[in-house]
């Protein structure tokens, strides 16, 4: 299992809670070393932004906001979601608030579902 997917087996059970965690959370559920363990973390979630856009499924990295975002994901989750053209605004304000809301929704439905 690579850590792509161990990231991804572990916001499967964050997405059963229904509650998102912080990135350094992540980054300790998956015991990422350092240095720069949170910027591991993002390469991992903009892996996961790539595959899911690619399979048109809700953005799982939705599960994983910034602390001191006011529960709004880091920038690159967003310029990552322009990038594959699922997203068409700025990193932060209303339209960046009401993406997330919506790829958080939708994440929780989708991706907390068994099988």
């Amino acid at each position: 299992m690579t850590t792509s997917d161990a990231l991804r087996a572990y916001l499967k059970i964050v997405a059963g809670s229904g509650v998102p965690v912080y990135y350094r959370d992540a980054a300790r559920a998956l015991a990422l070393e350092p240095p720069q363990t949170i910027r591991q973390l993002a390469l991992m979630l903009e892996q996961l932004i790539e595959e899911d856009a690619a399979a048109g499924v809700p953005l799982i990295a939705s599960l994983v906001i910034g602390r001191q975002r006011d529960g709004l994901p880091a920038p690159g989750y967003f310029a990552k979601a322009r990038a594959v053209g699922v997203y068409h605004g700025a990193t932060s304000g209303p339209q960046a608030r009401a993406f997330h809301a919506e790829q958080l929704r939708r994440a929780v439905a989708f991706w907390s579902e068994p099988g």
